[in-house]
């Protein structure tokens, strides 16, 4: 559960996201209920992935659940979409540790500087890299540090600001209604636009299902850890945008997008005790960056795995035993890729955040709706298995379905009024360009390497074997 949580990194996640939602024309107060909006669906689809877990703890996770689900071909490219979201982020992610970091130790003029936050982020990708060749252990013990230093500073925050607000009553001051968490004004456009940002804010709940292989009691444990790390994000993320909306109000979170936190830390904690909310998104953000890297070598090593990415990803190091070379290639596409963003405008990481909402959505509701055509012959035998397995795992996929579509319609043009895009090219927004080229990307990739390696590619979909039946291709796998 802290592998999990530390992946979606909630102080993190908040300050990349917190100025992006009421800036979404429509959506104004109602960041909240966006919040409880974007909660269902993946609460629904966790469902999937705890049963697809129990019938194959593989690292790979959705990559071969939804290659056994729709056969191999659709399967390697909401795989290979899993693995590119997890690429881009990582320039959102050290972007903000480095800002925060600078900000901690009083550094602003650095904070500040789009070229030192380039340079502190490019250290901390060769750091977590670090991290992760060594090994799960080294990391998860690095995760109990972490976790403590984001979350326990991110609590005291809200406590105080909630306190001090209704106490001072500082400019910008509302007090928490009940319609910013349940409301009906806020449709089309605005939700869908709204939700995507949510999903990002929940994607990397189910980094625990890549580290399966690794866990005690794999068919198990990760999956109710996945579950239960969505129902603690919903609480965290809801309380904590109501109390920051209340204390300086939505136009102010929307006119500071890059940075939320540090101006109403300095105004709610005062003097030197504002550098711990600092600590707290610093942290988040490493802690994310380790997180995130983790799994994305272990999905990658299991593609290499079941022949269907070269061997080098699969190569595992003979005494960190991890994929040590596919660490390296994947950490130097993130600093590639996040050079190359800073470079073009520094504005395209915000556009990043609902491209990766985007791939996100294909990839979940994937997974949702392979768990349903998997265990085909097993939802009619009882109540639990025709809900668990089959209508919660479907509806969800059917509402990142309707997301999708909503937010790849909306973010085509870049002028379109609504504040989904902050960049573009030739009047196509950079959300579409990031979220449609990727998936492009992978269908392009996907015929590369069935030419290359098509022996994964003859797989057709299968069926859940049955409980104590071996899992088709298991073998093979291990020997491989």
């Amino acid at each position: 559960m802290v592998i999990g949580i530390a992946s979606v990194a909630p102080a993190y996640s908040l300050a990349a996201t917190l100025g992006l939602l009421p800036a979404i024309k429509g959506i104004g107060m109602a960041s909240p209920f966006i919040f409880i909006a974007g909660f269902v669906p993946m609460l629904l689809v966790a469902s999937g992935f705890f049963y697809m877990n129990r019938a194959d703890p593989d690292c790979g996770e959705t990559f071969i659940w939804t290659s056994r689900a729709f056969g191999a071909p659709l399967g390697w490219i909401i795989g290979f979409l899993a693995v590119a979201s997890s690429v881009i982020v990582m320039a959102n992610l050290v972007q903000i540790a480095a800002q925060y970091m600078f900000l901690m130790v009083g550094m602003n003029g650095a904070a500040a500087s789009t070229f030192w936050n380039t340079v502190g982020g490019v250290a901390w990708i060769i750091i977590v890299g670090i991290f992760v060749a060594i090994g799960i252990n080294v990391s998860a013990r690095a995760q109990y540090v972490l976790m403590g230093l984001q979350m326990i500073p991110l609590v005291l925050f809200t406590v105080w600001a909630l306190i001090k607000g209704y106490a001072t009553h500082p400019t910008g001051f509302t007090p928490i209604r009940l319609s910013w968490f349940f409301t009906t004004h806020v449709t089309g456009n605005a939700l869908a636009a709204g939700v995507v940002l949510a999903v990002f804010l929940y994607w990397g709940w189910d980094t625990v299902l890549a580290v399966n292989e690794e866990s005690e009691d794999s068919r198990t444990m990760p999956g109710v850890s996945a579950v239960l790390n969505t129902l603690i994000l919903v609480v965290m993320y809801v309380l904590i945008t109501a109390v920051m909306q209340a204390y300086k109000g939505p136009a102010y979170l929307a006119a500071n997008p890059g940075d939320v936190f540090s101006p109403i830390a300095r105004d709610v904690m005062g003097g030197t005790w504002d550098r711990l909310i600092f600590l707290s998104i610093f942290t988040s953000g490493a802690a994310s960056a380790l997180t995130t890297l983790l799994p994305l070598t272990r999905q990658t090593l299991s593609m290499a795995a079941h022949k269907s990415l070269p061997k080098v990803f699969g190569r595992i190091h003979p005494r960190f035993m991890t994929p040590f070379w596919g660490t390296v290639i994947l950490g130097s596409l993130s600093i590639v890729w996040y050079v190359l963003l800073t470079w073009w405008n520094v504005n395209a990481l915000y556009d990043a955040i609902s491209a990766i909402g985007i791939m996100v959505c294909i990839a979940y509701g994937g997974t949702g709706l392979a768990c349903t055509i998997y265990y085909r012959k097993e939802l009619l035998k009882s109540a639990k298995n025709f809900f668990l397995m089959g209508v919660a795992p479907t509806v969800g996929a059917i509402m990142f379905a309707l997301i999708l579509v909503k937010v790849i319609h909306d973010d085509y043009p870049f002028d379109n009024g609504n504040g989904n895009s902050y960049t573009g090219i030739h009047g196509i927004g950079g959300v579409f360009l990031m979220g449609v080229g990727t998936l492009v990307l992978g269908i392009i990739l996907m015929i590369i390497m069935w030419i290359l390696r098509p022996e994964f590619f003859h797989r057709g979909p299968e069926t859940w074997p049955g409980e104590g039946q071996p899992i088709p291709y298991e073998d093979e796998r291990v020997e491989e």
